[in-house]
């Protein structure tokens, strides 16, 4: 094995240049537009900055009206300020999906880019290999005559080891790329579904936004902007009452939805059973209903991809995680008598990717179904079915249950309902907590209206 000094390949010295070492080049890769992106997210900081400080503004000035005597003015003045805050919302989730998508950009021009160079890395490799095997293969009587001196035969071996430690250290170095590029990768997994949370989020805020713009013309319709129709409306509690009980209680993929007073007596049954308040459980529950009615419904069409279609016929791709949620979705489905690929399932959102396959009104996924199947046929007495309404709910009070909202204080129903959304507690997307509290509240107050009323 014969390698002069001098004559080391130019590929190889070219390789070890600092350019070419991990590090230097993630941070090459990252520098994209660097004084650009730097100066994008500062306006972007500010800009999120600016809209939190009228959000919280307005937040104190619908607290403070609300204390204020209830009369039609302050009532109109509430609404209409939700209405302002609830735009500031869109308008801050707008901002930051805008900044999740060009961090999904620059991520995935830095795994492109990762991605090359670990090519270029095991092309080096071969070639370095290919030459020390050529070498190798040289008998003793070769390697001696091809040395004219003595002097020349160590400067080869010498040179040979010189090169398997710079062998040793390419390795290594394509060894970091790959951990590298694993890095990355999950990085932009987590965007993309930080994105995809967030878009989720904006959907409820437009909904509850036209939900607050209908409430206050309703209102005013009912009041004809006069006082004191607007007392006769507080005073009538029996009439309230009625409305409450004969409201009907909408939730996907149940064909006949419950009225209101339904809906509170099967959450009163999940709740002797699990300890979650039923208010808050009947919160959870609506915020995931209008989140599957946004997406609409789809069929899965092929167990292979997770491909499917709409109850349209659009066709849809990533209907559901193949290697997370088909197979547990085919099981369910045949404990029950279903028929698969005619089963309502939540569609993906056209606009980002990523799944669908939210299973009925509470909207779990089969693999999250899967880890409560036990649960549920232990308090039920045989499989719980997604689509059925009682075991629906029985499944959302057991998830949240474990997520800590059997302690029935506001920070940890909070939590749990966070939980229930992310599968974390954190104040990212608090906006799904907030909606689901104040939701628990209005229900909680509904249902007292119901239980004086007799």
């Amino acid at each position: 094995m014969v390698i002069s000094a001098f004559i080391l390949p130019n590929f190889f010295v070219a390789f070890f240049t600092p350019s070419h070492i991990s590090g230097d080049f993630i941070a090459q890769a990252q520098s994209f537009s660097g004084e650009d992106v730097s100066e994008e997210r500062d306006t972007l900081e500010k800009e999120l900055a600016e809209l939190e400080k009228q959000i919280s503004g307005i937040e104190n000035d619908i607290t403070k009206t609300q204390n204020e005597k209830d009369n039609l003015n302050n009532q109109i003045y509430v609404l209409r300020s939700k209405i302002r805050k609830l735009n500031l919302q869109i308008d801050q989730s707008n901002l930051i999906i805008g900044d999740l998508r060009f961090q999904i950009t620059d991520t995935s021009e830095s795994i492109d880019q990762t991605a090359r160079e670990v090519e270029k890395a095991k092309g080096q490799i071969g070639d370095v290999l290919q030459h020390i095997y050529e070498e190798d293969q040289k008998t003793k009587i070769e390697i001696i005559l091809v040395s004219s001196t003595l002097s020349d035969f160590f400067n080869n071996v010498v040179s040979l080891e010189v090169l398997s430690s710079r062998l040793r250290e390419l390795l290594q170095n394509m060894e970091d790329l790959n951990i590298d590029l694993q890095i990355q990768r999950g990085a932009l997994a987590n965007e993309k579904v930080d994105e995809e949370n967030f878009v989720k989020i904006q959907l409820l805020q437009k909904q509850q936004s036209q939900n607050v713009k209908v409430e206050t013309e309703q209102l005013l319709v009912e009041t004809k902007g006069k006082e004191n129709e607007y007392q006769k409306l507080l005073a009538d509690t029996q009439k309230k009452a009625q409305e409450i009980r004969s409201r009907i209680f909408e939730l996907i993929g149940v064909p006949d939805a419950p009225t209101f007073g339904e809906a509170v007596e099967i959450a009163n049954i999940a709740s002797a059973q699990t300890g979650v308040r039923p208010a808050l459980l009947l919160a959870v529950l609506t915020q995931e209903s209008n989140l599957g009615k946004n997406v609409g419904q789809c069929y899965l069409k092929d167990a292979q991809t997770g491909d499917g279609v709409s109850v349209r016929g659009t066709i849809f791709k990533q209907v559901m995680k193949p290697t997370r949620d088909v197979q547990p979705f085919l099981r369910i489905t045949k404990a029950l008598g279903r028929d698969p690929f005619n089963t309502p399932v939540s569609c993906p959102i056209p606009s980002i990717g990523g799944y669908g396959g939210a299973m009925g009104p509470a909207q779990f996924i089969p693999s999250t179904w899967a880890g409560y199947e036990n649960k549920l046929e232990g308090l039920l007495g045989r499989p719980g079915d997604p689509w059925n309404i009682k075991d629906a709910f029985l499944a959302s009070a057991l998830y949240l249950a474990d997520g800590g909202a059997t302690k029935q204080t506001y920070d940890a129903e909070w939590c749990a309902a966070q939980r229930y959304f992310s599968g974390r507690c954190s104040t990212r997307y608090r906006f799904y907590g907030d909606s689901v509290m104040a939701l628990a509240a209005k229900y909680e107050k509904d249902i007292r209206t119901l239980e004086e009323a007799g």
